[in-house]
């Protein structure tokens, strides 16, 4: 389908939005003071290792220590003593039968061994050096995601230096195609290492590639040298920054131009595909318009709509959008569309709606990790089929990886999207400071009913010697009191020879109120 990539870019903030078929597909957002730092690689240093959960902290000299798992920490590179040592261990601990087979390959390296079967406390000692990549960006209280599987990603492929596999992209459907690209790769000199084709690469020839590895085992090796006389917790490499790898890793066949508002970005693009990307040069575009890119394009308005809690549907119907820390739930209403006859019907054709909307809105705001749909309750099969399978289809164009499961007997559909970095809400907005993140508060009411409890107890405290209370309360509160308790104050002042004054504090939060007894 067509595409085009605009570009947004000031001295604190990039934006990039992926333009598909005339529609915002994907926004990506950089801020100067917050970079994102997947692709980075660091040479850590170990500093726990946690044997119960199999995973590990690694200290990069960043504000939060990453995060290891065990199945992330390329066995490859662990000294064949250590695995040895480890097997005799367990073949010692295991009741041997000549119909039970040994707990661990003869042959170490095979790729068929599972990582998670030599603990991490094998693997990794606290304070030991690692050469580490991130793969998550840090999501609030949660380091960054780390590996010891580095990946060096070019135009065309990406090279995996401490891997000897071949793997091509899944949106590269075309077996034949496939088996194509692998003979190429398979053919070029092999200086170490294994390959994943990009989706770029689809119809490249031996000689794009090559051009790729050229530059890429370079870089691997000027890594290799830095770490050597770098101390741990530093960079070693940072990757290219939102305009370049958006460049690299949007640009596809069907690009029809690349539209920037930066003169200077714009040179830099210039220089950039001269070198790596001669073939898209006359398709980089200089914004000169008077009015703002994103606005020309109707950019900004989306932005806005993908914040809002509720989309609406154009048949009148909704959906809801609620992100949790645990999971994202979507839930699907009819609203004020109420059909012709047959309520199936009605509901089926809402459910469809709903489903474009959502895939749309889950790259849009790049939702992640695990989804739970609640479309109207469907009573034919049929119905759940066709919803299920126009999910699949609508997400077929997405480039994080899904998992879809069937719709459930309670109505529900379960389903996971990868998750490399924080959500456009994650991105764009803080958690309410006066609500915080709860998304209500105490009514007036209640904070008045519960100032009354308080006052109750303390009259009844036979030391209390004081005869005056000052009560403090946020401004709503003093006008509901008034309003709605007078009589409990002439009560309480009567029943217990209290005097009762109330006192306005706008500083203080609706649901706060402070008693002072003088």
């Amino acid at each position: 389908m067509p595409s085009e990539i605009l570009i947004n870019s000031n001295a604190r903030e990039i934006r990039v939005a992926l333009i598909e078929n005339s529609h915002l597909a994907e926004l990506f957002i950089e801020h100067h003071d917050s970079k994102g730092i997947v692709g980075n690689i660091y040479k850590g240093r170990v500093i726990k290792v946690l044997p119960g959960m199999q995973v590990a902290f690694v200290d990069m000299g960043l504000d939060k220590a990453g995060f290891l798992c065990a199945n992330d920490i390329d066995i490859t590179e662990i000294p064949e003593s250590k695995k040895k040592d480890w097997a005799t261990d367990q073949n010692k601990n295991t009741t041997s039968s000549h119909e039970e087979e040994s707990s661990f390959p003869d042959d170490y390296s095979s790729p068929n061994l599972s990582k998670h079967q030599i603990p991490i406390q094998i693997l990794l000692k606290e304070g030991q050096e690692v050469i580490v990549q991130v793969t998550k960006n840090p999501l609030g209280t949660k380091g960054a995601r780390i590996t010891t599987h580095i990946g060096l990603p070019g135009r065309n492929l990406v090279y995996l230096p401490t891997s000897s596999d071949i793997f091509v992209s899944r949106r590269i459907e075309n077996e034949t195609e496939r088996t194509r690209l692998k003979t190429i790769l398979q053919e070029i000199e092999n200086l170490g290492g294994g390959y994943i084709v990009r989706t770029a690469g689809q119809e490249c020839k031996k000689s794009d590639f090559e051009s790729d590895l050229t530059f890429l085992y370079r870089l691997w090796g000027s890594l290799q040298e830095k770490s050597k006389v770098t101390s741990s917790c530093s960079l070693l490499y940072e990757d290219l920054n939102l305009i370049f790898r958006s460049i690299r890793d949007l640009v596809t066949n069907d690009l029809t131009r690349i539209v920037l508002d930066s003169k200077i970005e714009y040179q830099n693009c210039l220089k950039f595909c001269e070198n790596y990307l001669p073939h898209i040069y006359s398709k980089i575009v200089l914004h000169q318009e008077p009015t703002p890119i994103f606005d020309r394009f109707g950019i900004e308005i989306e932005i806005n709509r993908a914040l809002n809690r509720k989309v609406c549907l154009k048949s009148g119907g909704y959906i809801s959008i609620d992100q949790t820390e645990a999971l994202v739930a979507i839930d699907v209403n009819t609203g004020k569309y109420v059909g012709n006859s047959d309520p199936e019907e009605t509901i089926l054709k809402t459910n469809l709606e709903a489903v474009k909307e959502i895939a749309y809105q889950l790259r849009l705001r790049n939702i992640g990790g695990i989804i739970i749909i609640d479309f109207i309750d469907m009573l034919m099969e049929e119905s759940k089929e066709a919803v299920w399978n126009s999910l699949t289809l609508s997400l077929k164009n997405d480039r994080s990886r899904t998992k879809i499961l069937k719709i459930s007997e309670l109505g529900l559909l379960e389903m996971t999207r990868k998750r490399a970095r924080e959500s456009l809400v994650q991105t764009l907005c803080n958690i309410c400071f006066y609500c915080e993140g709860k998304g209500q508060n105490k009514s007036p009411t209640t904070i008045c009913n519960d100032i009354i409890r308080s006052v109750q107890k303390i009259s009844k405290k036979n030391y209390l010697d004081q005869k005056i209370i000052t009560i403090e309360m946020n401004p709503f509160v003093y006008d509901i009191f008034f309003e709605e308790e007078a009589s409990f104050l002439e009560h309480t002042e009567k029943e217990h020879g209290l005097e009762v004054k109330l006192l306005k504090k706008h500083e203080l939060h609706q649901e706060k109120y402070n008693i002072l007894i003088n």
